[in-house]
Parts: structure tokens; sequence; C-alpha cells
């Protein structure tokens, strides 16, 4: 029989099943929601296109040359796919997966943000900040296996159950953008659907897919 336990990463109480062994990672004792194999793996992530040509040219642009310039056209990307997407709800509110504040002060800003404010306003429906980062480290520059434990967040309680759309540039094992969704499933969202302006080509499982 297993106790009750405290999940290191959401800080959620669970009760493992008797089928299940306790998931270990290298942060501690974790849900299986949290853990990077076998917690939240279905949640699909879409992606506008592959991390290639003028998408990536953009992307860099905006994330390493201050060429904020390049907002309004992947914003311009990012609303297409959603218009053409058939299975697209009615979103109430559009959040974004905050980077590191080490990034931010780096850059001068978030460029996540970026991209969610300016795809908010086209949609004609709120930006709300929602997700709060700790302090672990950028997943720029780690390897696939460090990008698999993503980092953690923070999410206050819903007044009510909003359909959000949370945004992100890049996404390559899909650890960030769960771990978004999974905290925000925890203050109370109705549903949560991801989407990323480009997804990297190596990625195979992630169960992303290119709108």
């Amino acid at each position: 029989m297993f106790s009750a336990l405290r999940c290191t990463q959401c800080r959620q109480i669970f009760r493992p099943r008797a089928v299940d062994a306790v998931v270990e990672s290298p942060t501690g004792r974790v849900c299986r929601s949290c853990d990077p194999v076998s917690g939240a793996t279905s949640r699909t992530i879409r992606a506008t296109d592959q991390l290639h040509g003028d998408t990536q040219e953009l992307i860099r642009g905006l994330k390493y040359r201050n060429r904020r310039g390049a907002v309004a056209e992947l914003a311009d990307q990012l609303v297409q796919s959603i218009i053409d997407d058939p299975e697209s709800p009615q979103y109430e509110i559009v959040t974004w997966a905050p980077t590191s504040s080490m990034r931010q002060r780096q850059r001068g800003y978030d460029q996540s943000e970026l991209l969610a404010r300016a795809v908010a306003t086209r949609l004609g429906i709120k930006c709300r900040r929602l997700l709060y980062r700790d302090r672990s480290a950028p997943q720029t520059g780690r390897n696939r296996e460090q990008r698999l434990h993503g980092p953690i967040f923070r999410a206050r309680p819903m007044r009510r159950p909003y359909r959000v759309l949370v945004i992100d540039d890049v996404v390559t094992t899909g650890s960030t953008l769960r771990a978004a969704a999974h905290a925000l499933d925890l203050a109370g969202a109705a549903e949560v659907c991801l989407l990323a302006v480009a997804a990297t080509p190596r990625d195979r499982s992630t169960n992303s897919r290119v709108a």
C-alpha cells in the first residue's frame, strides 16, 4: 500500500495506484501528470511550421537580435492556423509559457508574451499572465534528456473555468508547454490548448503536430 505523497513538481498531493511504482525523477517524487515519460504525453501540441527556413529566421531574429517586427508576421501565422482548424474551440483567454527571468533580463522582453498579446489582439479576446515560472534553468542550450524534465509553473486559481490558449515560440520535447498546461489544469481551467509557432524537426515524441 502506498501513502499519499506530495509531488515535488506541482506540489499537489497524490496517491499512487497499487499497480504503479512511485515515479522518481531528478527533481524528486512526482505525480504521473508531471512525469516527463508517463504523464501528459497524450496532450497534443500544435505547431504552425517546422523550425526551418523563413520561420526559423524570424524566430531567431526575435529571440536573439531584438527584431520585434517579426512578432506581427509570426502572430499572423499563429492566428491563421487557428482559423484554419475546424476543431479550434472558442478561446476566452490567451496566455503564454513564460521564459526564465534570466532570459527576459537578457532580451529585455519575453518573446512568447509578445506573441500571445499579438494573437489575442487579432482574435479580439483578452491576454492575461496566468503562469509563473520557478527559478529553474532556461530550456535553451539544454540537451534532450534535460529538456524532458521541464520547468515548473504555478498558476493562481481561476475565478471560473476558462478555455485557455497557451502560446510559445518553439516546441522541442513539449515539456515546457505540458508543464504549463498541467498548472492551468490544477488552477481550474476548463480546457487548455497548446500552440507554438514551430516544432524542431528532430522532435518525434511530443505528440505535436504541424497545423
